[in-house]
């Protein structure tokens, strides 16, 4: 059964820089693209960036392409978010999935079982 654990939220000031981690286990980690999302109260979950399994293909939604580095370690079943010149419209819950399609166009995760994700709060 996969599961991940996410960490590494906070509170922030505008133009500030968070790293967000996410644990991978239940499955082989390398065999899946996998890929970041945000979710704010009210609204559907969204996704913000993905990478592909193992040749790390990377690719960002628009209102992040530039500040947010996505990156991971097959080795240590691990991706990471860095998020720099945070903005207040950052300000969301962080999700990390494996991805059911990763394309140009689109970024969907597989159904499986969320985990709690981390806060980001973007705010003076």
């Amino acid at each position: 059964q996969v599961r991940t654990t996410e960490s590494g939220g906070g509170l922030v000031q505008p133009g500030g820089s968070l790293k967000l981690s996410c644990v991978f286990s239940g499955r082989t980690f390398s065999d899946y693209a996998m890929g970041w999302f945000r979710q704010i109260p009210g609204k559907e979950r969204e996704p913000v960036a993905g990478i592909s399994g193992t040749i790390f293909t990377k690719r960002y939604v628009d209102a992040v392409r530039g500040r947010f580095t996505i990156s991971r370690d097959n080795r240590k079943n691990t991706m990471w978010l860095q998020m720099n010149n945070l903005k207040p419209e950052d300000t969301a819950r962080y999700y990390c999935a494996p991805l059911k399609t990763f394309t140009a166009q689109d970024i969907e995760p597989l159904n499986f079982g969320w985990g709690q994700g981390t806060q980001v709060t973007v705010s003076f």
